[in-house]
């Protein structure tokens, strides 16, 4: 069914709430395995139907802020679904205490009940009032910035748009958008001070209710993390400031001789080349041709794929008034499909989300058809972050379709992007860690602690005083830090993965995409160190990972200058 015609009802609480209470009944009074399952199944089919609603609604409403029938609906499922949790966490209680776990375990997956004992941890009913309170807060955060309107070049625009500003050849242009951009937080720095202190006070409270000294292991148990913990991430922060830091360094200093520049200000950061960063030629409309013509050449499986994703117009992709910011995908379970939205600016991040965002919804498509459990379809989330952020590279055959004669830039660009993120997404973690850790540090305590870090992991930069950026409040414009608490490192961890894939691609095309494949269709069933090293990968944070891979970028980096 096309997205246009997927018909919206408010999720009825009171219907879950009987098919919670009828699945936890039968499965406490069941006197075998198999009608356990039957009575699970039977809730989570309930459960589908109440997630593909949320997801519609949510879609709708980021798709247009300003529309008042999704606003008021989103705003009631913000209310609600801490309750919806209740009673998700209350099935998932009654299949713990079940006598027939080693045959559920056959049937349904031993990681499901690890993953179940982890999610029942992580909540009480004593927290629904304060989880209200945090969606309440995280969705006045996003209108806040989709609200954002600012006046550049003679236009009115959403700050979206003045991403290929920034990426101007024009040094004057870029520094112009930054600081546009920085203005328009300063204007708001009260409203987004009040709102994160909210947010860290509110979370630091929940935590402790359950007997936590902080939101650190809430944090980590809400992300569903199932095979490492903070020391491992500490540990793989600590590779990236002593052994990748350098190599960015090097890099970094590539890029200001190529700019004929002495050093780096911040507004240089995305400038890439002299003459421009790779840009895809074409409207909107032809960059998706191309993006469906990828997907129907680079494999039997990606065909089928792209095929169901546009035939049913599953993407809204466009940059436009009252759009909400960023990029994701979703997923629609009643219809097995997933969902992307994203902001096309004009910028070589237009192709990324046809390769980033879609390779989130391959791996859920290929889940919906694999038939796992809802709990099973979806891996914990770095694992997701390496299936989108491998498709990046291992559709590395067809960038010349978006970029022309520019392609070799694009890849260069690409491959360095991609090793500079790494450092900026542990600075957000870092940071994100230690104001869980110090939930009483006041905004400007939390400034001073992000320019520190600049200082750790990007040192190469100079932020000269600018607006916003200048006062250490930059991380404010990552929807992550409010949105999705300790969610970044992720990305981190998932791009030195994706390093790993491209690599063994170069070597051997096809057995790269073998073990791609076979890494994505193992779905929720197996946890990341289980995923990376059966692929024949080495886990980000085992002890020299990161000095032996970045090894491998530079090398690959110095092979092919423009």
């Amino acid at each position: 069914m096309k997205f246009s015609e997927m018909p919206y009802t408010r999720p009825d609480l009171d219907a879950l709430r009987r098919a919670a209470e009828t699945a936890v009944a039968a499965l406490d009074s069941a006197t075998s395995a198999q009608a356990q399952l039957e009575a699970y199944r039977a809730y989570e089919t309930a459960a589908a139907t109440t997630q593909t609603m949320c997801s519609l609604c949510e879609i709708r409403h980021t798709i247009d802020t300003r529309d008042p029938f999704y606003e008021a609906e989103q705003d009631y499922l913000d209310e609600v679904s801490p309750q919806m949790e209740e009673l998700d966490q209350q099935v998932s209680r009654a299949l713990l205490r079940s006598p027939f776990r080693a045959e559920l375990s056959e049937a349904l997956g031993k990681l499901l009940f690890t993953n179940l004992e982890i999610q029942v941890r992580s909540f009480d009913p004593v927290l629904l009032p304060l989880m209200q309170e945090e969606n309440k807060l995280t969705s006045a955060y996003q209108k806040l910035y989709a609200s954002a309107m600012v006046e550049f070049d003679g236009k009115t625009m959403p700050l979206p748009k003045l991403g290929p500003y920034k990426e101007s050849p024009d040094r004057a242009v870029r520094r112009a958008a930054y600081e546009t951009e920085g203005r328009f937080f300063d204007a708001h720095q009260e409203e987004l001070d009040d709102l994160f202190d909210k947010l860290v006070k509110n979370r630091t409270q929940q935590a402790k209710l359950l007997g936590h000294d902080n939101y650190l292991r809430l944090g980590y148990d809400r992300l569903g993390r199932n095979c490492y913990g903070p020391k491992d991430v500490e540990a793989f922060r600590d590779q990236i400031a002593q052994d990748m830091v350098p190599i960015v360094a090097r890099v970094k200093a590539d890029q200001a001789a190529r700019l004929g520049l002495g050093g780096l200000k911040l507004y240089d950061d995305p400038m890439l080349f002299p003459d421009g960063n790779a840009k895809p030629f074409g409207t909107p409309d032809e960059i998706l041709a191309a993006g469906r013509a990828m997907y129907e050449a680079l494999s039997p499986e990606t065909a089928e794929f792209g095929r169901f994703l546009f035939d049913n117009e599953l993407l809204d992709v466009l940059s436009k008034d009252g759009k909400a910011p960023g990029g994701y995908c979703t997923d629609l379970p009643d219809y097995q499909a997933p969902f992307i939205f994203s902001n096309f600016n004009g910028t070589s991040g237009d192709v990324d989300v046809l390769t980033h965002e879609a390779g989130h919804a391959f791996a859920a498509y290929r889940a919906f058809r694999k038939g796992y459990p809802r709990k099973l379809q979806s891996p914990t989330m770095e694992s997701c972050e390496c299936h989108s952020m491998s498709m990046e590279f291992l559709t590395q055959d067809y960038h010349a379709s978006f970029f022309g004669p520019a392609t070799a830039k694009y890849e260069l660009g690409h491959c360095e992007d991609a090793l500079i993120f790494i450092p900026y997404g542990c600075m957000v973690d870092e940071f994100q860690t230690r104001v869980y850790e110090n939930p009483d540090w006041t905004p400007a305590q939390r400034n001073a602690f992000w320019l520190e870090l600049e200082k750790k992991y990007r040192p190469w930069l100079d932020l000269e005083g600018l607006p916003f950026y200048g006062r250490g409040a930059g991380w404010q414009r990552q929807l992550h830090v409010y949105l999705y608490p300790l969610y970044y490192i992720d990305y981190c961890m998932a791009q030195v993965v994706a390093f790993q894939f491209w690599m063994a691609s170069l070597r051997d095309r096809a057995d790269a995409w073998r073990r791609y494949l076979a890494f994505v269709d193992q779905a929720g069933t197996a946890t990341f160190e289980g995923l990376v090293e059966t692929a024949g990968l080495r886990l980000p944070y085992a002890p020299g990972a990161i000095k032996a891979i970045g090894r491998q970028i530079l090398q690959w980096i110095d092979e092919n200058p423009l």
